[in-house]
């Protein structure tokens, strides 16, 4: 009873030395054989142990747990359950052993892996992280801090870290919804992160070796991370602007380089350019396709209502096949008339509140109009026609003061009780929006530099095929 109601620690589920010196001084001496027996049986467990698959349990068998909670867990009997054949798991059965364990953090997790090697094969075991997952579904963030630019932190929704990472001075973090992410400098270099792991790898630098402006091509603009749904494969794409490619004609340079086992020999490839310059930092990727907005650029001295170029005109690029895929005319913006300023300026202003988003599988138009303290989040229905249902219009007046200076407010999770993960890239806030209430709650954490959703398990020790 007194075992039950304590608090379980990793040294309690041993033997204690003084108790295995007793038994071995009440041990008989054995015969040369069974010494024999005995030496292989001890080098048996020191070995890692291997697990086998248990029989179904019968009809009305419950697990019965250490430990209270308002959930209790059962042993499941959907899933083949896993036990050492050789554990020193001391006095906990493996089944209690597997859901006392389940219920921790993977922090602590990641933590006990040192306590022995059967508690790291048990947690390293993919049945072990998938049950966890499943239970623990709190989504996961990295972060860059405006105060600590040397490391990626995770951390959860409540704001509390969970890792440190670190990563090379200069590189700002990509925002994705992957297993892995993305760091990139502006100075070409760009590394793929696994925060599971804690692991880099680095991409070549050089521009690809057809590329016909090779000596003016050292500096891009950006990066973009994706991944192909089909394949499983991870690409990165970058993008070169300079400020003259609108105003010479000149075409802008794409690339991109395919993340597989054989990376390290891996070359960037040269993309077909596009007649117009895209906007690189408003990418984001969405079921195996990059969009881009316009570059800022056509929004100089009213060159966008001049060129016929409107705003919210989207571009889209297919990263399985590397090609570029039809254009999307967005909800927006109307057809302003040049002679009315007041139109003309509002139109010019629209240009820094839009922002791109991946909400639940789905492009999303996010429109912050900053006068009227509104959030537009329009979601694209189908590609083909071009059809826009403007499903959230959220006011944000409940924390103005706090957008005062805000002009683009990114959407970067739904969460499944239906409310919305959003970060203001300006004054660096991470917020979560309520729809039904119109109410935002800033998360307690240091201002950020960079944000993106962790679609990994800390557990997993493989994520990936490169890092």
């Amino acid at each position: 009873l007194l075992f039950l109601s304590a608090p379980i620690s990793p040294l309690c589920l041993f033997p204690a030395a003084s108790s295995l010196r007793a038994i071995r001084r009440r041990r008989p001496k054995p015969t040369t054989p069974a010494r024999a027996d005995c030496s292989s049986s001890r080098a048996s467990i020191c070995r890692t142990p291997t697990f086998h698959r248990l029989k179904p349990a019968p009809p009305g068998h419950q697990a019965v747990s250490s430990m209270t909670s308002p959930m209790p867990l059962s042993s499941p009997t959907n899933r083949a359950r896993l036990t050492p054949a050789a554990s020193s798991a001391g006095v906990l059965s493996p089944d209690m052993l597997f859901d006392v364990l389940l219920r921790l953090p993977a922090k602590e997790l990641c933590r006990l892996r040192a306590v022995c090697r059967c508690w790291r094969s048990l947690t390293i075991d993919p049945l072990f992280i998938s049950a966890h997952a499943d239970l623990h579904r709190s989504p996961l963030f990295l972060a860059r801090f405006q105060d600590d630019k040397l490391h990626i932190h995770v951390m959860d929704s409540s704001g509390n870290l969970v890792k440190r990472i670190a990563i090379p001075r200069g590189h700002q973090l990509l925002c994705t919804q992957l297993e892995l992410a993305c760091v990139a400098s502006p100075s070409n270099s760009c590394c793929v992160l696994n925060p599971a792991t804690g692991g880099l790898y680095a991409l070549p630098r050089g521009p690809a070796l057809v590329q016909p402006q090779r000596e003016s091509l050292r500096r891009p603009d950006t990066f973009v991370f994706g991944r192909v749904p089909s394949t499983g494969e991870y690409k990165v794409i970058r993008t070169f602007n300079r400020a003259e490619f609108p105003h010479n004609d000149k075409l802008q340079p794409f690339e991109v380089f395919t993340l597989n086992g054989a990376a390290s020999i891996g070359q960037w490839r040269i993309l077909e350019s596009r007649d117009f310059i895209v906007e690189a930092s408003s990418a984001v990727v969405v079921d195996g396709a990059v969009y881009f907005l316009m570059n800022s650029s056509y929004n100089r001295r009213g060159r966008a209502v001049t060129s016929g170029i409107p705003a919210d005109y989207i571009a889209s690029l297919d990263i399985e096949r590397e090609e570029w895929r039809r254009d999307l005319q967005g909800p927006i913006s109307g057809s302003p008339v040049i002679g009315d300023l007041d139109a003309r300026d509002d139109y010019m202003f629209m240009w820094p509140q839009l922002a791109l988003a991946d909400l639940k599988g789905s492009l999303v138009l996010s429109y912050y109009r900053r006068r009227q303290f509104i959030l537009d989040l329009w979601f694209l229905k189908d590609f083909e026609d071009g059809h826009w249902v403007k499903e959230y219009s959220i006011r944000t007046g409940s924390i103005s003061f706090c957008l005062a200076d805000e002009y683009r407010v990114k959407p970067l999770l739904m969460l499944d009780d239906g409310r919305l993960v959003i970060y203001a890239e300006l004054t660096g806030l991470l917020l979560i929006c309520d729809p039904q209430t119109n109410t935002l709650t800033e998360v307690e954490t240091k201002h950020l530099d960079s944000v993106s959703v962790y679609a990994g398990n800390l557990l997993s020790l493989q994520e990936g095929n490169i890092v």
